[in-house]
């Protein structure tokens, strides 16, 4: 009897300087344990000082690298990450239906670690109506909560509020990552729109310039803990002890002229 692998696709953009896209996820599924597939949106010029450009891919042949994945191999979890068009959007979502996948989880990339716009801008109601509440998990960070929601978040207290709000009356998870704020103590926060529950996720702020795909990094060991069977619960915070782990071990290294990446491979060689 042959064994299987746990597989996970993502359907994102390229990272030509290897921390975040797709190149972070496959990094992330294979460091996880589970077999990585890709589906490319976009080919990215940039480094880890910032964009210089976005290639788009045309939709049709995005569609048809998912269907030729999961007509082929199938997928126990997809991640998605930066889908800069309606036109996009809609094709990806409208594939992906014809598949029987429920661990889908979304990363609503807007804007790169840099500050640079990756996202137009009639994509976003696209993104927040059609896709978002599609997906089992999206993983939003502050500045893209504040875009969905339409208004700024005042600060920690508010977060668990804001996770429910993002659900769409409990139709998606949400993990709402804390950066993007200057505590101490940093404090995401995960709410499960399948029980109802909000649960706090404490970790202490490094710091370090090395954040560059952290958010594709999160989203990916998300989806490859959902394909290795675990509850949701147990999947983000596995998710979360990675991410944490990655960064802590990445801090100790120095690569490129501006935000390195995490060592998604710490567990393997330093």
């Amino acid at each position: 009897m042959k064994k299987h692998y746990k597989r996970v696709l993502t359907i994102a953009g390229s990272d030509p300087s290897g921390g975040a896209g797709i190149q972070a996820d496959l990094k992330t599924f294979s460091a996880c344990g589970c077999y990585g597939m890709s589906a490319i949106v976009a080919v990215v010029d940039e480094n880890t000082v910032g964009v210089t450009g976005v290639h788009p891919v045309p939709v049709d042949f995005v569609t048809g690298q998912i269907r030729s994945v999961l007509d082929d191999i199938g997928a126990d979890a997809v991640k998605i990450g930066m889908l800069h068009s309606s036109e996009l959007i809609r094709a990806v979502r409208e594939t992906l239906a014809a598949y029987d996948i429920r661990n889908i989880v979304l990363d609503p990339v807007m804007v790169a670690t840099s500050g640079d716009r990756l996202l137009q801008e009639e994509a976003i109601a696209t993104l927040q109506e059609e896709l978002v509440p599609f997906v089992r998990v999206i993983t939003p960070n502050i500045p893209e909560a504040e875009i969905l929601l339409g208004r700024k978040i005042a600060g920690q207290e508010e977060l668990p509020q804001v996770a429910r709000e993002l659900s769409f009356g409990r139709k998606v998870s949400v993990l709402l990552k804390a950066g993007h704020l200057h505590d101490t103590e940093l404090i995401d926060v995960f709410y499960n729109a399948e029980t109802d529950k909000a649960t706090p996720l404490r970790s202490m702020r490094l710091d370090t310039p090395n954040t560059h795909g952290t958010g594709c990094t999160l989203s990916s060991a998300v989806a490859a803990f959902l394909a290795h069977g675990l509850p949701l619960d147990e999947a983000v915070v596995c998710a979360k002890e990675y991410i944490n782990a990655a960064i802590i071990a990445g801090a100790e290294y120095e690569i490129g002229k501006g935000h390195g990446p995490v060592h998604h491979f710490f567990n393997f060689w330093e």
